[in-house]
């Protein structure tokens, strides 16, 4: 459609609305919240917002456009930064059309004067918004871009508090609260992949929201290199949200006509805490068409060869291996790093991605083939963005690294990463990942990348970390295509590298090096605001744990892992028979609530201090699964109870213990008793008493 153009535009998803308003002639957001009234007249948004002029400010405010420009006044962070040898930097786009379907809006604005023009898209998915922006050069010269924000949206005023997530390898998604104030609150990332510290998502809530009740917002950046991410209020009130990709110096400049768009805010709202929040992102992400592929039969329990022989390979102790993993019911074997080349340690090799002749002397066919006559699928290792100094790549090509010369590379494990903004350096990689997965079985990859992007400079001496990203995506794009059949897995030293632009190209992510059960609990619950059970990467580990020095029970690694994609990275052969039956007890338990774990609504419980809990509930409320963990010694007798959320309040459900077996005698409630939800919801029940560093699951049927 085009002018005259409404005042104001509405979507609506079961649980959220979105209202855009044309004001000063541009799209600004007037309203993001929780669902509205069908028969609301839009017009009263904008009467209740109406502001008297201020004592020295300007007689009308400038919008908080979806992209705040220079040229309208706007007196916060500029949506744009783009000029032309620093001409044309006061950017006036106005709106000259509005496209509207049922689920999306598409504004387009013009600025003749200084050439270029602004489209923002905008899609309701169930309960989740999906925002771009995209700019065009309409002039005759290059543009520079030095920032462009995706749609920037309103936080209303009574929003209190920001939750960041903050982390390091092996310790991730942490959360980090703050209250707001004038001012900005600002995190940035320039890691070159997503990161390990500064997770491309934020929480915003009321003052006194938790999981269960209060406003609460999410908003999450799809895009798996250098960020900003900016919370700002201003002096006059105006609180908004602005998420972009982080542009290196003379990375985006556009010629007459090109365009560059952003990566998509992914949004949503509820008045519901923040359990709501994270149940919508979750439904997002399972409707969506990449994720429709992992349905075709249950995700399956993997076995990781790293912990148990590192880079010591040997085919006959790998085979015994497969041979205990299968007695214990994983079902795909997955061998990591230290097949291919001169890799025997982690100096050498990456980038020679042909198997070693002197390890597998007849390649990995004896190997996959003993796999999968145990009845397991195969998988395999590859780390394609990395060469090692000591690598024939290396030799015959040592101008594909990143660089910026003359600084030395900073050292980092040993390797440098392949530029994969260079075609030839895609085509190469890509060449040697598909030889492997025509040559052989292979029906998952573990895709690695183990360093930052510590000086991203391309051959030409430009900046090449965003081109760096997208060549990722190209050539998994090509990959997935060739070979639909194949998983794969997003890793960087753990949870380095996730975020929803990666996810729509793989089908996992390896949430942290650190297989710590306690240190996991805290991982997987900042995880889960954002990404469901399935495509969080869970393994029970070792005994002693080499990162944290903890010595924990197989019943608690069980406990933890069970709750993802559940998979075991720990020698077997050092096993007892006790924490063997432990081990093949809690994968036939994990397999018979697979079901449930990866499609069930997931409720964080704030339950006391020193005590992890939560659950995850059948959509129709049939059944559900408890994880109740004590952290900490408890401070009195016994533990606080521990009220449920997401049963059905007047349904009477059976209870029972299911994890771990030995438990039964100690608890308390008759094993299979029968209660009513909202008693279990509202009154709660008594926890046994329980040692720090113990598990119980809880199973309830209706």
């Amino acid at each position: 459609m085009t002018a005259p153009f409404s005042a104001a535009y509405r979507l609506d998803g079961a649980n959220v609305t979105l209202v855009v308003e044309v004001c000063a002639e541009v799209p600004a957001m007037r309203y993001w919240g929780p669902r509205l009234p069908d028969d609301l007249a839009l017009e009263e948004l904008s009467a209740l917002a109406a502001r008297a002029e201020a004592n020295a400010s300007p007689a009308y405010e400038a919008p908080l456009a979806l992209t705040p420009q220079a040229g309208q006044g706007f007196p916060g962070r500029p949506g744009l930064a783009a000029h032309r040898g620093g001409q044309d930097w006061a950017s006036f786009a106005l709106l000259v059309d509005v496209e509207q379907a049922s689920d999306r809006l598409t504004f387009t604005s013009r600025d003749d004067a200084h050439g270029l023009e602004l489209v923002h898209a905008l899609q309701l998915s169930g309960d989740v918004l999906v925002a771009s922006s995209r700019l065009t050069n309409a002039g005759a010269q290059g543009l520079q871009v030095d920032h462009l924000a995706a749609p920037v949206m309103p936080l209303p005023g009574f929003v209190g508090d920001v939750i960041g997530f903050e982390g390091r390898w092996s310790g991730e998604f942490q959360l980090q609260r703050h209250a707001l104030s004038m001012g900005t609150w600002l995190r940035e990332n320039r890691r070159g992949r997503t990161s390990h510290d500064a997770f491309p998502g934020l929480l915003a809530t009321e003052r006194d929201a938790n999981e269960t009740r209060g406003l609460a917002y999410g908003f999450h950046l799809g895009w798996s290199g250098n960020h900003r991410l900016a919370v700002e209020t201003l002096a006059d009130g105006r609180r908004s949200v602005a998420m972009e990709a982080l542009y290196l110096p003379g990375e985006i400049t556009l010629a007459p006509g090109e365009s560059v768009t952003t990566p998509a805010v992914y949004a949503t709202v509820s008045d519901a805490g923040l359990g709501a929040v994270s149940r919508q992102f979750h439904a997002f992400l399972r409707a969506r068409p990449e994720h429709q592929r992992l349905r075709v039969k249950p995700r399956p329990v993997h076995y990781n060869s790293w912990e148990a022989v590192y880079f010591n390979h040997d085919p006959a102790t790998l085979m015994a291996l497969a041979e205990r993993a299968a007695a214990v019911g994983v079902e795909r074997f997955v061998l990591d790093d230290g097949w291919f080349g001169s890799r025997r340690h982690d100096r050498a090799g990456l980038g020679d991605w042909q198997v070693s002749p002197a390890v597998y002397p007849d390649g990995l066919g004896p190997l996959i083939d003993k796999v999968r006559g145990l009845g397991m699928e195969f998988g395999l290792w590859v780390e394609p963005e990395m060469v090692n100094p000591d690598s024939d790549l290396f030799r015959a090509h040592p101008e594909w690294v990143l660089a910026t010369p003359p600084a030395p590379q900073i050292p980092f494990r040993h390797q440098l990463v392949l530029d994969f903004g260079r075609p030839e350096v895609r085509e190469r990689m890509y060449r040697d990942v598909a030889a492997l997965l025509e040559e052989y079985p292979i029906a998952y990859l573990k895709w690695d990348m183990n360093r930052d992007l510590s000086q991203p400079g391309g051959a030409d001496g430009r900046a090449g970390a965003t081109a760096h990203v997208l060549g990722l995506y190209e050539v998994l794009d090509r990959l997935r295509v060739a070979f639909p059949a194949v998983e794969i897995e997003s890793c960087a030293s753990g949870g380095g590298r996730a975020d929803f632009g990666v996810l729509a190209r793989t089908d996992r992510v390896w949430t942290s090096d650190s297989n710590d059960a306690l240190d996991r609990l805290s991982i997987q619950r900042g995880f889960s605001h954002f990404f469901p059970a399935e495509l969080m990467g869970a393994h029970v580990g070792p005994t002693h744990c080499h990162i944290t020095g903890r010595t924990l029970s197989m019943p608690l690694r069980v406990a933890t892992a069970l709750f993802g994609h559940m998979g075991i990275e720990t020698d077997l052969r050092e096993l007892d028979a006790q924490e063997t039956a432990d081990l093949a007890a809690g994968v036939a338990l994990h397999k018979a609530h697979r079901a449930l774990i990866h499609t069930g609504a997931l409720h964080r419980i704030d339950a006391a201090e020193g005590v992890n809990a939560f659950a995850l509930v059948a959509e129709d409320g049939s059944e559900a699964l408890v994880s109740y963990t004590m952290l900490t010694e408890q401070r009195g007798y016994f533990a606080e109870p521990l009220r449920l959320t997401g049963l059905d309040l007047a349904a009477d459900y059976e209870l029972g213990v299911v994890w771990p077996p030995r438990l039964k005698a100690q608890w308390p409630l008759k094993d299979g008793g029968r209660f009513r939800g909202a008693a279990l919801m509202q009154a709660g029940f008594q926890p046994p008493r329980l040692h720090p560093g113990t598990a119980v699951i809880l199973h309830l049927k209706r």
